[in-house]
């Protein structure tokens, strides 16, 4: 199985608000570019794809932010964009993706370009509902392996710190799949220790069942401050997802219409853990399973966003995050799918 720990691919928001802005989120992006080995070609390519997004956002939103991560699969790098506003949305999306395109109040000069220049591009909007762009840029020739699952996320501490006391993390497989999320109690680089030993922990037997792996995070956690961790296990052959939470990360999953929460127990990870206990549910390739900690507010309902659902899951962790962030403590939100689940 490959793992991925989000401390590893940490996640950055550059707010745009300002021209000169816009040469601040390229220049993340350049040193992103030059970490992940990519060519001057690839290099330019993210550079255009950036700044279309940061000009759009100035130009028909007035604010937004650029979220930038570095990403990994296999051994190719490569830097994810997210671009979020709330402003008036897409009057005619698919005629806003013609080149040349633009209308008052709508997007439309560079979309088609970034889609081409983009090897993973999506676009999520509604009139009134703002827009949220999504692109993944790789080094030209990088094969990447094909994954049975699609996953997005959005992972940013509170303002005023510099590390998030939350963490991620995948392990996936051919058939199977594992999900942690986790809160460190508090804020900053002792919230974050804690969180991250769990999701290190979690990914070194990632096959164990769910309420092992919390047993092992709390025998981890006993010397940190402890955590509230979630951890999911998807089984696509028995299409069954195994659940197990101790603390406030919020997991729901949805499909066919239908959104269910799955059950946390009380307590904290590496302090007072008294009672851990899986769960079932079913899982297909229409099921989407969202993982958030309590820096989102719970009162959200994707019925407010309709098709969202249907969108890559980077969108869907953005746009709730975008909407539903609490701003006064670290977010993360976790969306996986079934790789069936979305296509571009």
């Amino acid at each position: 199985m490959e793992t991925i720990l989000g401390a590893e691919m940490r996640q950055t928001c550059h707010p745009v608000a300002e021209s000169s802005q816009i040469a601040s989120v390229r220049r993340v992006a350049s040193n992103l570019a030059a970490h992940a080995g990519f060519d001057e070609t690839t290099a330019g390519e993210l550079a255009i794809v950036v700044t279309e997004a940061a000009t759009n956002i100035l130009k028909h939103a007035g604010h937004g932010v650029v979220l930038l991560r570095p990403l990994r699969c296999g051994t190719a790098q490569g830097v994810e964009m997210i671009a979020l506003d709330q402003g008036p949305g897409f009057s005619n999306l698919v005629s806003s993706m013609q080149d040349g395109t633009t209308t008052a109040g709508s997007y439309g000069v560079g979309l088609g370009a970034m889609r081409r220049l983009s090897r993973g591009f999506d676009i999520y909007s509604a009139p009134g509902k703002g827009a949220a762009i999504w692109a993944q840029l790789w080094p030209r020739h990088a094969e990447l392996p094909a994954q049975s699952i699609h996953y997005g996320v959005v992972c940013l501490p509170m303002a005023g710190e510099s590390v998030s006391g939350d963490s991620w993390a995948l392990a996936i497989g051919a058939t199977e799949a594992t999900v942690l999320v986790a809160d460190g109690l508090g804020h900053g680089p002792l919230a974050a220790q804690a969180s991250e030993l769990a999701a290190s922990i979690t990914m070194q037997q990632p096959s164990l069942p769910a309420a092992t792996l919390l047993q092992d995070s709390h025998m981890a956690l006993r010397a940190t401050r402890g955590a509230a961790v979630a951890v999911a296990r998807i089984d696509m052959l028995l299409e069954k997802l195994s659940f197990a939470g101790i603390g406030n990360i919020a997991t729901y999953i949805s499909g066919g219409g239908e959104r269910r929460q799955l059950v946390s127990h009380n307590g904290i990870v590496g302090s007072n853990m008294r009672k851990v206990q899986e769960f079932d549910a079913a899982w297909s390739s229409d099921t989407m399973l969202l993982l958030h900690s309590d820096g989102l507010a719970s009162r959200w309902d994707l019925k407010d966003y309709p098709g969202l659902e249907f969108h890559h899951p980077a969108l869907v962790a953005a746009v709730l995050y975008r909407d539903c962030c609490r701003h006064r403590d670290d977010v993360s939100v976790l969306v996986v799918r079934d790789r069936e689940g979305w296509s571009q």
